[in-house]
């Protein structure tokens, strides 16, 4: 299994970034996609999950202006990061979880401007 994420770069803060993360290889029906998030000089942090079932879960520090989504015919995951703030700047991850393996991609940086 190997994650490809995309669609970071340089925004201005209040503007807004899509996202995606595309799982590809034998993927089980039943799995969880997450983003996770490391600022610099910060651990990981969870940013939100989403299961093949359509359960959701987001940190609080992105409810509100984050979203979530996939689609489970094409093995996607997309978060919608609206009303952006400095402190979002990160390199964003993907994850999927499977009963048969855990899998990380590589990050995506997200640069927001003050």
């Amino acid at each position: 299994v190997q994650l490809q994420a995309s669609g970071g770069g340089l925004v201005q803060a209040g503007g807004s970034l899509r996202l995606s993360c595309l799982a590809s290889g034998s993927i089980p029906s039943h799995n969880t996609m997450y983003w996770y998030r490391q600022a610099p000089g910060n651990e990981r942090e969870l940013v939100a999950f989403m299961g093949s079932s359509g359960s959701i879960k987001y940190s609080d520090s992105v409810e509100g202006r984050l979203t979530i989504s996939r689609d489970n015919a094409k093995n996607t995951v997309t978060l919608q990061m609206n009303s952006l703030k400095p402190e979002d700047t990160a390199v964003y991850y993907c994850r999927l979880w499977t009963l048969r393996g855990d899998y990380w991609g590589r990050g995506t940086l997200v640069t927001v401007s003050s």
